[in-house]
């Protein structure tokens, strides 16, 4: 058995800083990446181009000096969204995608969009230009059951969409579902992100012996089936398919709550759980395409140049249960199994 696994930087196409005191805590455990895909649901949302820089600014100075993660900007899609800002904030490297939320999908959604037709002119100067669409890729119709509105959204918003703009480049992110697997695989000009720990839960784990409140995410947790799905896709090599975690920090006074908000904390040990999940699959050798290659020949971006490398231990690796975030804690996803891989630089 391999004790140790070298591979190129990995990438991040789907990750959570958050700002003030929570980007501090949190923006390290994300260090060991090359770049990562920043989404924008701050509050007040970044909407312009002005605001993605002035927030790529706050994370560099966050970042530390050791750090090897580049943060690629996104914006905000609203129904106000300006073509012009969007295509000017690309071209001079601002942005490197817009992201689109259905109003009221997830956290900090409420600005999303409601009316497809609004946005139309910004999707149809994207697909000129080359500029991905970041789809949360959900409907937000109350009638619509919570395990069905990936699949649904797919058929009501995602397809329509890219029918009436054949050129847009569009990213299912956090796929979650046998359908949004299907539907990548089967057409072009698509990708799709798949979470580090949506290959490992299912809805059984958020719901069964209690409600475990730092398993609930958005997009829930499906079916056994189709957490098998994922897994069959991320270790397939398919290039249509590539990580992102969409670690998603919360207070635990946020998430231990009446009201428990969405997302899991996955950055500290990602690399850890996937490389046992791509073992356990006999996929080790196709590890590299997921974390580090096929996001970034999507994107159009090299491959990056240097190495990480796993190492597989005797002994369990131990990451800490909870962070520190000013005041607050911040619990760290736990797989439910013991993790014996550890990313770290060559010497």
């Amino acid at each position: 058995m391999s004790k140790s696994l070298t591979l190129r930087r990995p990438d991040d196409w789907h990750l959570h800083l958050r700002d003030g005191e929570m980007l501090r805590a949190v923006v390290s455990f994300s260090g060991k990446f090359g770049r990562a895909i920043i989404m924008p649901n701050l509050v007040p949302p970044v909407v312009t181009g002005a605001q993605a820089k002035a927030y790529r600014d706050r994370i560099n100075v966050a970042s530390e000096e050791k750090m090897t993660l580049r943060p690629l900007m996104t914006l905000y899609l609203t129904e106000t969204t300006d073509p012009a800002d969007v295509l000017a904030s690309h071209a001079s490297g601002i942005i490197s995608a817009v992201k689109l939320y259905p109003a009221g999908a997830t956290t900090n959604s409420a600005s999303g969009v409601r009316d497809f037709d609004k946005v139309r002119p910004v999707f149809e100067v994207m697909a000129e230009a080359g500029i991905p669409l970041c789809c949360h890729g959900e409907v937000t119709d109350p009638a619509v059951d919570i395990f069905d509105r990936e699949a649904v959204f797919i058929d009501r918003v995602l397809d329509p969409i890219r029918r009436a703009v054949p050129g847009l480049k569009v990213v299912m992110e956090h796929i979650t579902t046998q359908d949004g697997v299907d539907y990548v695989s089967g057409n072009d000009n698509i990708g799709a992100t798949i979470t580090t720990h949506h290959l490992v839960i299912n809805r059984n784990h958020i719901l069964v012996g209690g409600i475990r409140p730092h398993y609930y995410c958005l997009p829930v947790a499906k079916r056994e089936t189709h957490r098998l799905a994922l897994r069959r896709a991320a270790c397939s090599g398919d290039a249509r398919f590539f990580l992102g975690t969409d670690s998603a920090p919360h207070p635990d006074s946020a998430k231990e709550s009446a009201c428990g908000c969405a997302g899991c904390f996955t950055a500290p040990n990602t690399m850890s759980i996937l490389a046992h999940v791509f073992e356990e699959d006999g996929a080790l050798d196709r590890l590299e395409a997921f974390t580090s290659l096929n996001g970034a020949a999507f994107y159009d971006l090299p491959a990056n140049e240097d190495r990480v490398r796993l190492v597989k231990r005797d002994e369990p690796v131990t990451y800490p249960t909870h962070i520190a975030a000013g005041s607050e804690t911040v619990t760290v996803f736990d797989p439910g199994f013991p993790l014996y891989w550890q990313l770290e630089d060559p010497a």
